[in-house]
């Protein structure tokens, strides 16, 4: 297989700017491409892996990845697929979560091959230095506002009357500047992004045709729902979050073992290594047992986030839980502290702790609805303060949230 052709297969391509021409270059020569992140959070979410998962797979093929971090562009707000304004960020937030980016890079792109090791770029290093006087007059002309307008990035916005500043209208030019500077100085050709970008890199691309003269491309993922419709990462209970300070392993593996019926050959394709024969051969075999693909899913998923070992003990754990009715095996662990005893220990803020809900008023409604259990008693208690149960239990307690989440407090020492 190709590259082009494998993009197709595992449902990687949405759109090309020019699929022929750029089929033949990446077949013959080894390429340096970039995708961008804003540093909106401390962690990148599984909503981002589509991404990631393509930069891998051309990192496979021996083409370098550049990962830009927008530092600058986090300043403005991308307007892309967003109803609102975002929220504007500290310099030192943006630093952190720029950090904390990196960390999630390492470890899914490799850096052992200095031909193709991943690169990291950072668009303050020239959005910073820029004099806006002088930006307007070089590249500004070369944008019209009618085009501008034209873009779903704006036009969802205006068509709903939602507001849409002067600072994130700004956005688009910034982007295609960013792959103006990258091609300079990575000679970097090829931009992908999710498919709400396609205006955004279509717009660098002419931007660089017109400035220079060369040829660069463009390329979309299509835009990554489950089977209910859903958007990737998203769920009821929070973001599933690609850190393990959190989340944790055994939720990440728990995460890929439920997914809907209908999601799971699309999502071994999308998200793990595994190649077409082998993705056939398990299609084939667990024909009339798809929780056993669930679970290779739910290995290879997390094996590549949180390594071999958690994916192991993660399957175990449920193994446990689900199977031989055990909660005294290894469960993510809440260990409370002297002081925090000293005031009563809510049983929705240790959920809510947990990454279980994703806010307070939602972790009590889990409660209402009879969804959490203390050592496998109902909680229906809203406000329960676990301090009593905890100082009678020597091993410390389980809760469960639903029918498979589960975590563990302890007690000080």
């Amino acid at each position: 297989m190709t590259l082009i052709e494998e993009l197709k297969f595992r449902g990687f391509l949405n759109q090309c700017t020019n699929e022929e021409a750029l089929n033949e270059i990446i077949n013959t020569k080894k390429v340096k491409f970039y995708i961008g992140f804003d540093c909106t959070a401390k962690s990148l979410h599984v909503g981002s892996l589509i991404q990631i998962m393509i930069m891998r797979l051309f990192q496979k093929y021996g083409h370098t990845p550049i990962v830009l971090i927008g530092k600058g562009t986090t300043r403005i707000g991308d307007p892309s697929g967003k109803d609102e304004t975002r929220k504007i960020l500290s310099d030192e937030e943006i630093d952190l979560n720029a950090k904390n980016l990196k960390q999630v890079f390492d470890r899914f792109l490799s850096s052992e091959n200095d031909d193709s090791k991943w690169v990291a770029r950072d668009n303050s290093d020239w959005l910073d230095k820029l004099n806006y006087v002088n930006f307007l007059r070089d590249y500004g002309k070369h944008f019209t506002i009618n085009k501008m307008l034209s873009f779903d990035s704006v036009k969802i916005r205006l068509d709903r009357e939602q507001s849409l500043n002067f600072v994130e209208f700004n956005y688009m030019i910034f982007q295609a500047y960013d792959f103006l500077e990258l091609n300079s100085r990575d000679n970097c050709i090829l931009q992908i992004g999710g498919s709400d970008q396609w205006g955004n890199i279509v717009n660098g691309v002419e931007l660089i045709r017109r400035i220079s003269g060369k040829e660069t491309f463009g390329l979309t993922t299509p835009l990554l729902t489950n089977a209910k419709g859903d958007k990737m990462g998203k769920t009821v209970e929070g973001a599933i979050w690609l850190d393990q300070d959190m989340l944790s392993a055994y939720d990440y593996w728990q995460f890929w073992r439920n997914v809907d019926d209908r999601d799971v050959i699309r999502f071994l394709k999308l998200f793990t290594d595994l190649n077409k024969t082998e993705i056939e051969a398990i299609e084939k075999e667990n024909a009339d047992n798809i929780n056993e693909t669930k679970i290779i899913l739910a290995n290879e998923a997390t094996a590549m986030l949180h390594g071999l070992d958690e994916a192991k003990k993660s399957q175990e754990t449920a193994k446990d839980i689900f199977t031989n009715n055990n909660l005294d095996t290894d469960l993510p662990t809440i260990k409370l502290k002297s002081e925090e005893l000293n005031n009563e220990v809510l049983l929705s803020d240790l959920i809510l702790r947990m990454n279980f809900a994703s806010s307070k008023s939602a972790s009590r409604k889990l409660i209402r609805g009879n969804a959490v259990k203390i050592d496998k008693d109902l909680i229906k208690d809203e406000f329960f303060s676990i301090n009593a149960l905890l100082s009678d239990s020597s091993g410390g307690i389980v809760i469960s949230v639903g029918k498979k989440k589960y975590f563990r407090v302890l007690a000080p020492d």
